[in-house]
Order: structure tokens, then C-alpha cells, then sequence
């Protein structure tokens, strides 16, 4: 088996086990792979706040993507050192389209300090939100201040059974509401969906995991066929597709393990470091 030198994953439903936790086993299997000298990088949706508590997992170099490809993460020094964000001009008019296309949505955006959220948007649980969250109309000052946004998250909040949240899935009004938003969103940005029901997530045109990853890998000499990837969702499928070596979780929907050259274990059977073991076996670690 011919062995990477990086192996990229994603984390939700992916590595982490579904308490949202490394497991003990997983932990020790990624520091064999450090010690085999094969960089590891989590590659999430997550915002980079949601990183720190993971951060003695990701070993190495201590960088993690984030925010669908967003942001790129220095974990250990806590901070953003890299973006490709929208422009706040763009995303308020992004948001007066959907809100005149779809009825019952509200708004938040993830940007490099923080989250912000309007009142529609509903509640959020603090520990998730961060310190430094704040809410309020999205044409306010503070918004303008934050430079630009990685990630505008775009929530539905009704009991219409014609507004199925299940992306491409058929009903009586005609589309599901990831395909509605996409219908609106045109090619003016991506929407992501990572398994967050009732959930669009939209991020800069051009923008994914497959195009911050590449760049990453290209900083560093690392060819694409030196990559292994692991993912469950389809935002993970450009990734998958992109990497010499990728891995669907078992349960993966259809279209994510089309995308993958091989599967894996679920992440509640540390299917990810199981899938590394041979790996290991190989180098004697």
C-alpha cells in the first residue's frame, strides 16, 4: 500500500464519534500516523472557534480548513491566517433575495472574530455561538465592520410540510429548501449542505474544501494523489474527489460514496483510524 503524505479528514459524523469527541482509540492511531511522518489536517464546516477544543488532536503542523474552506486556522496560536470571504455588500443582497423568495427564513454569518445573528435566525446556544457573538438587523454598522464573511448560514423555521428540508428531494411545492436557496444563490456563491437539517450553508463562489485543500497541499509540494481524504456529506464531495485516495463513511449518502475510490467504517466504529491501521502495519509504526 503505497502510503500518503497527508491524510485530510473531516469531522462531524466523520472522525469525530458522535458525542463529538476523538476517541481514545482514534487518538492514539492519528499520533502513530504523525509519528510515521503523514501530516493530518481536519477539513470541516465548522467555524474555527469550534477547533480549539480539538486542538492537541490535530498534531503537526496545528492548522486546520474550516467554514467549508473559508478560513484556514492556526490552531495553536488561535487565529485565522488565511480567508476567501464574500464582500458584506454581496451577502446583504444575497439575503434580501432569499428573504423575498422563501418565507419563514432567518439569518446568521460566521465571519473571522465571530458569529452574527439576526432575531429571525432564532436562538443559539451560547457555548456554540462563542464570547464573542453578537446579533442584530444585517444592514447594521457592526456588520460592515467585520470585513467580509466567510460562511451566511440561512435557516428555515416552518411546519409546512411542502418545504421538505431534504436536499433534492421532491414535494408538493415543487423543490426542497436546499434547492430553493440554490435556485435564488445562482453562481453568485456555493451552498453547502452538511447534514444540519433546515440548514444552507453559503460560502464564496469558487470557494470549497477541494480548492482549500488544494491550495494547502500546493504550499507544500503535496500532489493530490499523495492525499488521502475521508468525508460523509456532500460538501465533502469535491474533497473526495479531488484527493489521489478518498473514503465515504459507512452510511454516507449515495452521491458521497459515488464520489470516494473506497469506504470506510462509521464514526461511531473509529472508522477513520481503522481505515489508517494497514498504514501503520506497512511502516512497522
Amino acid at each position: 500500500m503505497s502510503a500518503p503524505r497527508l491524510v485530510a479528514t473531516d469531522l462531524d459524523g466523520t472522525l469525530l464519534d458522535p458525542r463529538g469527541r476523538v476517541t481514545p482509540f482514534t487518538r492514539g492511531v492519528l499520533e502513530r500516523v504523525w509519528a510515521a511522518g503523514i501530516e493530518t489536517l481536519f477539513v470541516t464546516a465548522r467555524p474555527p472557534r469550534w477547533i480549539d477544543a480539538l486542538a492537541d488532536a490535530v498534531g503537526g503542523h496545528g492548522y486546520a480548513i474550516c467554514a467549508n474552506g473559508a478560513f484556514l486556522y492556526d490552531v495553536n496560536a488561535r487565529r485565522v491566517v488565511r480567508s476567501d470571504l464574500m464582500g458584506v455588500e454581496d451577502v446583504r443582497a444575497l439575503v434580501a433575495d432569499l428573504r423575498a423568495a422563501i418565507p419563514h427564513i432567518g439569518f446568521a454569518l460566521e465571519h473571522a472574530r465571530g458569529m452574527h445573528r439576526e432575531d429571525a435566525y432564532g436562538a443559539v446556544d451560547l457555548a456554540l455561538a462563542g464570547a464573542g457573538a453578537t446579533h442584530g438587523p444585517l444592514d447594521g454598522d457592526d456588520v460592515t465592520a467585520f470585513g467580509g464573511i466567510g460562511k451566511l448560514l440561512a435557516r428555515l423555521h416552518t411546519d409546512d410540510p411542502g418545504a421538505d428540508l431534504r436536499p433534492s428531494a421532491e414535494t408538493p411545492e415543487g423543490l426542497a429548501f436546499l434547492d430553493r436557496v440554490r435556485d435564488v444563490v445562482g453562481d453568485r456563491a456555493v451552498v453547502n449542505y452538511s447534514g444540519a437539517c433546515g440548514l444552507a450553508e453559503i460560502g464564496p463562489s469558487g470557494v470549497s474544501k477541494a480548492s482549500a485543500l488544494a491550495a494547502w497541499c500546493e504550499r507544500r509540494g503535496i500532489d493530490a494523489s499523495q492525499v488521502w481524504a475521508f468525508g460523509d456529506m456532500p460538501n465533502d464531495v469535491p474533497m473526495l474527489t479531488w484527493a489521489g485516495r478518498s473514503f465515504a463513511v459507512a452510511g454516507a449518502p449515495p452521491e458521497v460514496r459515488d464520489a470516494a475510490t473506497d469506504t470506510c467504517g462509521s464514526n461511531d466504529a473509529d472508522g477513520v483510524a481503522r481505515a489508517l491501521l494497514p498504514l501503520l502495519e506497512d511502516s512497522g509504526m
